[in-house]
């Protein structure tokens, strides 16, 4: 697990960049005023900021598509080139001109690390620490910051200022950032199996993870290829482990043989019919269904479809969790483990037809006749070694219910839920009874149809051949993806992170920050560049908390408790000119409330959207999604950074914070209202949730049940 923490931090290394970048051009852009006389032509200087934005904004257009062609790492290295090229530009810049170009490389290079890097992240993270190391994503952004503010208020002590080696220097650590991608980056092997190419796939899943069986994460990638959507189920199951003498059983009530992606069942499970899932139960007991939920209140069914996933919130007095217990205790409590009915699931193993027949070997299946004529020789049931997907999350895989091919099954547990361990017998073949201690618990299970048992998707390489799905798009699913993922783009940028970032230093001048440091003897300029010093580290700290709650808390509870504190700090700015202070005490609110803001925007809103957005698209469209939301990204940027000058000069800096706190304000109604909660899931189970949650008056109450 070491293995992906280092890969995950070395990919990192473009958003460093990405955070000097910022703070070479914010403090730079004073220098670089001074000496093209730029300070009554405002629309150049915002044009020399905003250059990157440009540039960036045409390449995110292609950025994800291109790197669905040929490769996540491809596109890494690029972005190290960018970087390496636009600072060997800047270094000579003669003129506004030759600044501008550099610039425009340079806006390449941040738009690929900014796209790509949470994508790379998420694609080669396990689930349960997905969170955690794309939020290093942050940390690093803003230990460029850090660094980079660090040097340039050095540089600002000196009698002659160089804004070129202020800008230029970044050349040296992309060189560094060009060996890692080229030489210690792996791809992503969800790529790669999208691409047909399982054998490197698994490769670098051994090597990421650690182990030597990946065979459930390996047909999990494969199953990502094709969501089930709208023909996805949400159904609710007893389980029990595999025993011989349960698979062994050839009659009784209604069960189910659950086949992990190796050889031999893995769980046997009674399926609840009529009781509706776990997930479901917790729903009906807010509202009663999808639609009267979407009529009684605006916040969206997924973000209730997705929270009672993680919360399982029972109604009160525990009357369904009871009757789980109570039909726990009589599927596994008879004389026979599954009593004398006769709604019998026939077993993977007597599967009929090529579908069913035909070899998995290249996912680390074997062939279904293989399993019959080893049951058939009485062998010993072998439990498969690796049906975890993360998070709590099992893949197994039963007959369908036509007895066409196989359905994949997302299995995960209640924690709430007490296992119950049952003493029951086992008839052997002789007529002797043998004692079987049986452990059951209760699941909720994704149930849909799998890419591998089908006869046109079980090849890899034809799959890949078929491209990106651009009609699923349109799949109501993907829709609402899309919906959140650009809404968080918008309002990011409308909390007005970039107008702080890039023009912090003059915010604080204007503020009089240089009156707070005046007895050190430095100008008013270095002064705010040494707040921002401090501003800088104080972000540290704030970003390690948010990556040891990320995957705890989650993403949407820590933005629904960060953007009130954004929107207290921005109404002190907005009143304190209302009040008679003088000017040391009007400088250190400032300065403290700018400190505040930014440190806890890179907790919650710098970060969460960009780790969001690559968790939530299907792998055949992800990296077109992505592209979309990042566009989104930059043209608000771009507007944002491209105005602020404007803005200043004609509302003052109260009225340009009165228009962040609105931002804010609707930011955090639309996180409470469409954002869910996708901590700790894998990605193909995030879609799958996205696909049923969309579904057009679905009812809760018949989610759990089969048609």
């Amino acid at each position: 697990m070491m293995q992906v923490v280092i890969i995950a931090v070395a990919a990192t290394v473009g958003n460093l960049l990405i955070g000097w970048d910022s703070s070479t051009i914010a403090g730079g852009m004073t220098y670089i005023k001074q000496e093209f006389n730029l300070e009554s032509d405002p629309t150049l200087e915002g044009l020399i900021v905003s250059m990157s934005f440009i540039s960036g904004t045409i390449m995110t257009i292609f950025a994800g598509t291109v790197s669905d062609l040929l490769g996540r790492r491809p596109m890494l290295i690029v972005s190290s080139i960018m970087f390496f090229l636009s600072g060997l530009v800047i270094l000579w810049a003669p003129n506004v001109t030759v600044i501008l170009l550099s610039r425009i490389l340079d806006g390449v290079a941040i738009s690929l690390a900014v796209t790509l890097t949470p994508l790379y992240i998420s694609e080669v993270a396990p689930a349960d620490i997905r969170g955690q190391l794309n939020t290093v994503t942050q940390f690093s952004c803003s230990a460029g910051m850090f660094l980079a503010y660090i040097l340039v208020f050095l540089m600002s002590l000196l009698s002659s200022p160089s804004w070129r080696t202020m800008l230029g220097v970044i050349s040296i650590p992309s060189v560094g950032y060009f060996l890692l991608a080229m030489f210690f980056l792996p791809e992503s092997p969800r790529w790669l199996v999208s691409k047909g190419r399982v054998p490197e796939a698994e490769k670098v899943l051994r090597r990421l993870r650690g182990v030597e069986d990946v065979s459930g994460e390996l047909a999990l990638l494969a199953e990502g290829l094709s969501p089930g959507g709208e023909a996805t189920s949400l159904e609710e199951y007893i389980v029990a482990p595999a025993s011989e003498a349960l698979v062994h059983q050839e009659a009784g009530k209604d069960y189910i043989k659950l086949y992990g992606p190796n050889e031999g069942v893995s769980l046997v499970a009674h399926p609840v019919n009529g009781q509706g899932s776990l997930i479901s139960r917790s729903m009906l007991s807010q509202q009663g269904s999808f639609v009267s939920q979407a009529a009684g209140s605006l916040k969206d069914p997924i973000v209730n479809l997705f929270g009672s996933l993680h919360e399982n919130t029972l109604p009160e007095g525990g009357g369904s969790r009871s009757m789980l217990i109570h039909n726990a205790n009589s599927i596994f409590g008879d004389s026979s483990p599954f009593g004398t009915g006769d709604n019998l699931h026939a077993p993977l193993m007597s599967f009929q037809g090529d579908a069913g027949e035909r070899s998995k070997d290249n996912l680390g299946f074997r062939s279904t006749s293989s399993l019959r004529s080893s049951f058939a020789h009485g062998n010993a049931v072998e439990t498969p070694r690796n049906t975890n997907i993360g998070g709590g999350w099992q893949l197994v895989y039963k007959p369908a219910d036509d007895g066409k091919g196989v359905q994949r099954v997302y299995l995960h547990a209640d924690p709430a839920a007490p296992s119950q361990e049952q003493h029951v017998s086992f008839v052997s073949a002789s007529g002797y009874d043998i004692p079987v201690d049986v452990e059951t618990y209760q699941a909720a299970a994704l149930v849909s149809q799998s890419v591998l048992g089908t006869h046109d998707m079980l090849s890899m390489p034809e799959v890949a051949k078929k491209g990106p799905k651009w009609r699923s798009l349109l799949e109501p699913g993907v829709k609402r993806a899309l919906i959140v993922g650009i809404g968080l783009q918008i309002l990011q940028q409308a909390a007005g992170i970039n107008g702080f970032l890039y023009y912090a230093p003059q915010i604080l001048e204007q503020a009089g920050v240089g009156a707070l440091l005046s007895n050190l003897g430095i100008s008013s300029t270095s002064s705010s560049l040494l707040v921002n010093v401090i501003t800088t580290f104080c972000m540290l700290p704030c970003i390690g908390l948010s990556i040891k709650l990320m995957d705890i808390a989650g993403r949407r509870s820590i933005m629904l408790y960060t953007i009130p504190v954004l929107i207290v700090c921005l109404v002190i700015l907005v009143v304190r000119e209302s009040f008679q202070m003088g000017s040391v005490l009007n400088a250190a609110i400032t300065a403290v409330s700018v400190v505040v803001y930014e440190s806890c925007f890179c907790m919650g809103f710098g970060v969460i959207p960009n780790i969001i957005c690559a968790e939530i698209f299907p792998t055949s469209v992800r990296g077109i999604c992505i592209s979309m939301t990042s566009l989104t990204y930059w043209v608000c940027t771009l507007i944002v950074t491209s105005t602020f000058p404007y803005l200043l000069q004609i509302l003052g800096l109260t009225g340009v914070f009165g228009l962040f706190v609105a931002g804010c304000i609707i930011s955090w109604i639309f996180v409470y209202l469409k954002v869910p909660e996708t901590k700790g899931m894998p990605l193909e189970v995030i879609i799958e949730f996205f696909a049923i949650g969309a579904k057009p008056g679905t009812d809760p109450a018949t989610i759990g049940t089969k048609g």
